[in-house]
């Protein structure tokens, strides 16, 4: 299943819920959105700094993962990123295709 980095800040409205239900309603919250959609989640950090909270989710294809992202971001609550993990094997797979590319300028 592939696997996405989460990145999370919450706005003032995310902020004043998650003081209401606290860190075990969000992460309640957020199991049950990744499991309906046949995904899970890996792990689950909260923070401080640039980011509120860190996440890896495994989803069985992106399109699930664009859903997810689609629906949170317009709820306003959050701001987030989502990253595509890979691999090793899959670095190694990607390395060993031919790509046919010229440098502009070249």
């Amino acid at each position: 299943m592939p696997k996405f980095l989460i990145q999370a800040t919450y706005t003032s409205e995310g902020t004043k819920g998650l003081l209401k239900e606290g860190a075990s309603g969000r992460r309640t919250a957020v199991d049950q959105v990744v499991s309906s959609l046949g995904g899970k989640v890996e792990a689950m950090y909260f923070a401080f700094g640039q980011d509120d909270l860190v996440m890896i989710i495994d989803f069985p294809d992106p399109v699930s993962m664009a859903a997810v992202s689609l629906t949170v971001k317009a709820s306003g609550a959050l701001h987030t990123r989502a990253t595509p993990l890979l691999t090793v094997d899959e670095i190694d797979e990607a390395s060993r295709r031919q790509v046919a590319f010229r440098a502009p300028g070249s």
